[in-house]
């Protein structure tokens, strides 16, 4: 699978909620660019969660793509995750993208890859980016531990990334279903 770095995106499955962070920093090389950029958001009528790690130009264009296969596969999100992640591998221009989707409805988490990936963890996490593995840890030590909610989950494993990884910052957006 492809190691994206300089960015975090979290999703959290728990309770009956699904949570899915981003940290706001933008990095050329070794220097901060900007500090808040929106690397999740709501599709297809804000019943999908969708979250980037790579340029910023790729996840544009990966977006767009997306949101085309969820209108023309109804919002069926597997179905919709294997034709990008397909599209992805054998288009001559889209294999080039170095990149990571996440995304989650009320029934799946996936990770979807540019070398055909497609991956529903079994636990309802997922961590992707150069802090991921961070988040991902903070997550699974919350779900196991707390009593928190998925929203608060990811805002308190983002937050211990941001701490760790210096390619992520303490600038979170979190989108909820």
């Amino acid at each position: 699978m492809t190691t994206v770095h300089a960015t975090t995106v979290l999703a959290v499955r728990h309770r009956g909620q699904v949570a899915m962070a981003g940290d706001g920093q933008v990095s050329i090389g070794q220097t901060i660019v900007k500090a808040g950029a929106r690397k999740v958001r709501k599709v297809h009528g804000d019943r999908i969660l969708a979250g980037f790690a790579g340029t910023a130009a790729d996840a544009f264009t990966l977006f767009a793509r997306f949101e085309a296969k969820l209108e023309e596969h109804r919002g069926n999100l597997p179905r919709a995750a294997v034709e990008l992640a397909k599209d992805w591998r054998t288009d001559r221009v889209l294999r080039r993208l170095e990149a990571l989707l996440a995304v989650a409805d009320r029934d799946h988490s996936l990770i979807v890859s540019g070398t055909g990936d497609v991956i529903e963890p079994d636990d309802g996490l997922i961590g992707i980016g150069s802090g991921g593995p961070y988040a991902l840890a903070a997550a699974r030590a919350l779900v196991a531990h707390s009593e928190l909610d998925a929203k608060a989950i990811v805002t308190e494993a983002m937050r211990v990334a941001a701490s760790i990884c210096v390619y992520t910052n303490d600038q979170i957006t979190v989108e909820t279903l």
